[in-house]
């Protein structure tokens, strides 16, 4: 409208997901920067963005369970584990003890979404019969089923001491892992990393612009009245169970492409006490330090969770209690770190329980009324 460029009169360009002039440039800026980081960023700093975006996957898939259902689920790591070991079988080579069919990963990589997300699905009417506490305890259990099957099904995850590698990253005869050699693009050069760096990016940002639209759809609008008052949505004709499973299977299906991507992004190599509650709960304060319910608190949370540990292991420096070592000193880096995330995570809900993204906003709307009050 002339004059007014933010006011909206109807509900679709208010929901829009870039609905102002300042969203769509600041995110075009932003996707620019990102995929422009590799030339100036040490390897280190590039090995931990592409941790960024990969986490940032599996974190909007828990924020739709959690943050937008209200469901609270412990069991994230069995699906990320589900996800590496579908993607190693499909994609990977044979092993003396394992099977593997060497296919594309055009294929392998929505097998690692779509297997979990049956698993969900078959799951999520026995899970979303409980809430609150119950539905938590119920979702633990599943890290730990997952925990002994990782360890029994040898022919699948080679057992434990043993692992088995991850499939390549190669698709249709591209080889984008982070290992692979260099490619030549007219005056740029990719190196392996490189690729891998902006193949997860992509892949971030397609999974993003999917989970925005299906929040601001009439699946979103239904996971938010069953979060809020679950009795009073079924009144209204909300059938809890039907949103409930939709919510399990769309996370479970996230969930997967980021455990295989993750598997990857750890060195090509899958051991299966790695899918334990510990995965779990880092995943669930990436949601609770980034904020709930927003697709924009995944990102922020996963950026905080995965970039804090590179400014801890700065401490040393200048704190002189604190020892960069694993041993000796009053603090290790180490010891900081686990007590940092206990204490944001306790701040966070104690004083804002929109995480960043809640300290996010309140300075945007801050700057946007300054001078004034009110």
């Amino acid at each position: 409208m002339r004059g007014r460029p933010n006011l909206h009169t109807d509900y679709a360009s208010d929901q829009a997901p870039l609905n102002t002039p300042a969203k769509r440039w600041w995110t075009a800026a932003l996707v620019v920067a990102l995929a422009a980081a590799p030339i100036w960023l040490d390897g280190d700093l590039e090995s931990r963005l592409t941790r960024v975006f990969v986490i940032a996957i599996g974190a909007i898939g828990l924020n739709l369970v959690t943050g937008y259902a209200g469901q609270v689920s412990l069991g994230h790591a069995f699906f990320l584990g589900v996800g590496a070991y579908t993607g190693a079988v499909f994609g990977a080579s044979a092993g003396s003890i394992t099977v593997g069919y060497e296919l594309d990963m055009l294929i392998w990589l929505p097998l690692a979404g779509i297997v979990p997300a049956v698993i969900g699905f078959v799951i999520a009417p026995v899970a979303t019969r409980l809430k609150g506490l119950y539905l938590a305890i119920v979702t633990l259990g599943l890290v730990f089923i997952g925990e002994h099957l990782f360890k029994e099904l040898k022919f699948i995850t080679g057992g434990v001491g043993v692992g088995r590698s991850m499939a390549k990253a190669r698709m249709l005869g591209f080889d984008v892992s982070p290992g692979s050699p260099t490619f030549e693009l007219g005056p740029l050069t990719l190196r392996g990393p490189i690729k891998f760096y902006l193949f997860s990016l992509a892949i971030l940002i397609i999974m993003a612009v999917v989970s925005k639209n299906v929040t601001r759809s009439k699946v979103g609008r239904a996971f938010a009245a069953v979060r809020d008052r679950d009795i009073a949505a079924e009144v209204m004709g909300v059938p809890l169970t039907k949103y409930k499973v939709i919510a399990f299977t769309i996370s479970s299906f996230y969930a997967g492409i980021c455990g295989a991507l993750l598997a990857i992004v750890n060195g090509g190599f899958l051991e299966p006490t790695f899918y334990n509650l510990i995965l779990s709960i880092t995943f669930l304060a990436v949601v609770l330090i980034g904020g709930a319910s927003t697709l924009s608190g995944s990102l922020l949370g996963a950026a905080f969770v995965v970039l804090m540990p590179r400014l801890v292991q700065e401490f040393p420096r200048v704190i002189p209690f604190i020892e960069g070592g694993s041993t000796g000193g009053f603090l290790t880096v180490f010891q900081v770190e686990a007590i940092l995330f206990g204490v944001l995570i306790i701040a966070f809900l104690i004083l804002e329980p929109r995480g960043l993204f809640g300290l996010w906003f309140r300075v945007k709307n801050y700057w946007k009324a300054w001078p004034f009050s009110y």
